[in-house]
């Protein structure tokens, strides 16, 4: 615990890829408290075509009262908690 996974439009480099995973795991640790041994980290590259259906309306619209952080843009469920 815990696993993390990052979507994300093709195109970053493994570098960058790299880089946000070590500040991940940085601050997972850190906070969390946990040991690097139990911190997994993945990327899933999503098409633009297919942010919508893919992460937008399953994972962002769909899981909206346990986002901490929403995202600037799309539509806003009518009400929290369907």
């Amino acid at each position: 615990m815990p696993h993390v996974i990052v979507k994300l439009w093709p195109g970053q480099s493994e570098a960058q890829k790299a880089a946000l995973s070590e500040a991940i795991l940085r601050d997972v640790t850190t906070i969390l408290g946990t040991g690097e041994a139990s911190v997994s980290i993945g990327f899933e590259e999503i098409p633009a075509g297919a942010w919508t259906d893919t992460v937008f309306r399953p994972d962002i619209l769909g899981k909206w009262e346990t986002l901490t952080k929403t995202p600037g843009y799309g539509e806003r469920p009518a009400r929290v908690g369907r």
